[in-house]
């Protein structure tokens, strides 16, 4: 029998990840992807993003509600023949909420953690992100193992709202 699950918990992690803030769906034309995730699953409109920098038109849907809505960003590419090109792969990344943005850089860098040009920015929905690089390099060996993995500021009501959540199931 297999042994139970152990936390492997690093003592001096400057941060908490929340939960999960989005995923990002790509593809050539976002229409198809409109009518799937926001006509037939019944996902909510919240916005549109443009940026000719990051070669992305963006749709901005959510499940759920409250501090607990998962984003579900549906992209195509300014030019489909430019980079970043967010339709390839189709699930282009995923986003998680973290407490303290900037602790958790700073101390994910000391660990070896490679992170995409840009350092901490505004995102499309507002809030502060980085990006964790899909792959390590000689420098900074820790990526994300093929997956774009973004980090986003959680606002004060997320940050709340789960502290609550955790302190009612102890």
């Amino acid at each position: 029998m297999p042994a139970p699950f152990e936390e492997k918990a690093v003592a001096d992690r400057p941060f908490r990840v929340l939960g999960l803030q989005q995923i990002a769906v790509g593809a050539k034309d976002k229409e198809p992807l409109r009518r799937l995730w926001i006509d037939l699953l019944g996902l909510s409109p919240r916005g549109n993003f443009r940026s000719e920098r990051e070669n992305v038109d963006e749709d901005i849907a959510a499940a759920g509600a409250g501090a607990f809505a998962v984003e579900v960003d549906l992209m195509q590419p300014v030019d489909p023949e430019k980079s970043p090109r967010v339709h390839d792969p189709a699930l282009n990344h995923v986003g998680l909420w973290i407490d303290d943005l900037a602790a958790a850089v700073a101390w994910l860098e000391s660990q070896g953690v490679r992170f995409t040009p840009g350092g901490i920015r505004k995102g499309a929905s507002g809030y502060d992100v980085c990006f964790i690089h899909p792959k390590g390099n000689e420098t900074s060996p820790v990526g994300g193992q093929g997956v774009l993995i973004e980090l986003v500021q959680a606002p004060r009501e997320v940050i709340e709202a789960h502290d609550r959540v955790a302190r009612e199931s102890v």
